[in-house]
């Protein structure tokens, strides 16, 4: 089992930690939750199946798996969210096994699930290749595997890449949306997957209007809202203004105000 990172990587995940403490990512999961059933589809969860599910926030997929009959585990490094992800289990009489833990460091034995999925959270690891590997370590011979994660191109890697111009990433840390690529990921699991094959969707999203879009995140997405923490005034100005155009440039108007395609892609491979 790998058990360790560099210093200068430890130090990422610590500020990457930080981040997704920070506002309210319940009140943003609310809008993935479609995204989340994909991956579970896409992943044909069977009953009886031990299914991991990597960076699951505050649990959609994993209760999506759970509903599907599999035997599931989840973790997340971020413990506020694991409570919620409790708390929803426990509504719905679904049961799941939430355990504290990153994603590059898994507290699992070798080929300890039948199936692997990730859903828009892996792709935050701070380490890529460790997480992809130890993703693949824990997943049978012949096990399935699927990640879902943002596209560079789309809404979403639009909006990540708007912050970044305001305020610097962490040393270190690498473009999420490299996840969105299918040969990137393909190139991070190595020789110990094949099969591997993608597709992308969108999800559609409503709002009011372009303000109320950037509103909410910076109110509550932890990247957004993170980021308008380490700015002045005239920053935050700057930044919300900048999300707005994002919005304005990406939308389409519907009754009662615009909607929003987010695309992400869908990776699936086969344990080797």
């Amino acid at each position: 089992m790998t058990t360790s990172l560099s210093p200068d990587l430890v130090s990422l995940r610590e500020k990457q930690q930080k981040v997704w403490r920070s506002g309210d990512y319940n009140r943003i999961a609310a809008l993935t939750v479609p995204v989340n059933e994909a991956t579970v589809v896409a992943a044909s969860v069977i009953p009886g199946e031990r299914v991991l599910d990597v960076a699951t926030g505050t649990g959609h997929s994993a209760l999506a798996a759970a509903r599907q009959g599999g035997d599931v585990t989840a973790i997340d490094y971020v413990p506020a969210l694991l409570d919620i992800a409790r708390g929803r289990a426990a509504a719905e009489h679904l049961d799941v096994d939430f355990v504290e833990a990153p994603a590059e460091v898994l507290p699992f034995g070798n080929a300890a699930f039948d199936t692997g999925i990730s859903s828009i959270g892996i792709m935050f690891a701070a380490d890529h290749e460790q997480a992809a590997r130890e993703l693949t370590r824990v997943v049978r011979p012949a096990g399935k595997i699927v990640v879902t994660s943002w596209t560079a191109d789309g809404f979403v890697g639009g909006m990540l890449a708007a912050v970044g111009r305001h305020v610097t990433p962490p040393p270190g840390a690498r473009p999420a949306t490299r996840w969105g690529d299918q040969q990137y990921v393909a190139s991070l699991f190595g020789d110990r997957v094949h099969s591997v094959d993608s597709h992308t969707a969108v999800l559609t999203v409503r709002f009011v209007d372009a303000a109320a879009f950037a509103d909410l995140f910076l109110g509550y997405y932890g990247p957004t809202f993170s980021a308008a923490s380490k700015l002045d005034e005239g920053g935050k100005h700057a930044l919300r203004a900048d999300l707005i155009s994002l919005a304005e440039s990406r939308q389409q108007p519907v009754p009662g105000g615009i909607s929003i395609d987010w695309e992400y892609r869908v990776v699936e491979a086969v344990r080797s």
